[in-house]
């Protein structure tokens, strides 16, 4: 049974930083590696947005502008671990963050981690 289990969330004050991890519990490695991992978030009253993807070559995709230079998404295959490394935290950065696992049409979510960036 696939499993993601995210953590690392918590309260951080403007300026912080933070790493979430994700790990995956239920593949064989030889899938694992193939599987695409995104992180997600979601803010309150506001839909669900990917943040950035990384393919399993590694290969890096950001999808939200206002976290380009600040968060830094990795993985380490061999831990079945992805990671979103958060430097210089904004309040705008609070939400529920969640990570994703696909392999074509198939896809796995974690059940989420809260990140409060506040003073």
């Amino acid at each position: 049974q696939v499993q993601l289990v995210e953590s690392g969330g918590g309260l951080v004050q403007p300026g912080g930083s933070l790493r979430l991890s994700c790990a995956a519990s239920g593949f064989t490695f030889r899938m694992y590696v193939m599987y695409t991992m995104m992180w997600y978030r979601q803010a309150p009253g506001v839909e669900r947005e990917l943040v950035t993807t990384i393919d399993s070559n590694g290969g890096i995709t950001n999808s939200v502008a206002s976290v380009k230079g600040r968060f830094t998404i990795s993985r380490d295959n061999a831990k079945y671990t992805v990671y979103l490394q958060m430097t210089s935290l904004k309040p705008e950065d609070t939400a529920v963050y969640y990570c994703k696992a696909c392999l074509y049409s198939t896809c796995y979510w974690g059940q989420g981690t809260q990140v409060t960036v506040s003073s």
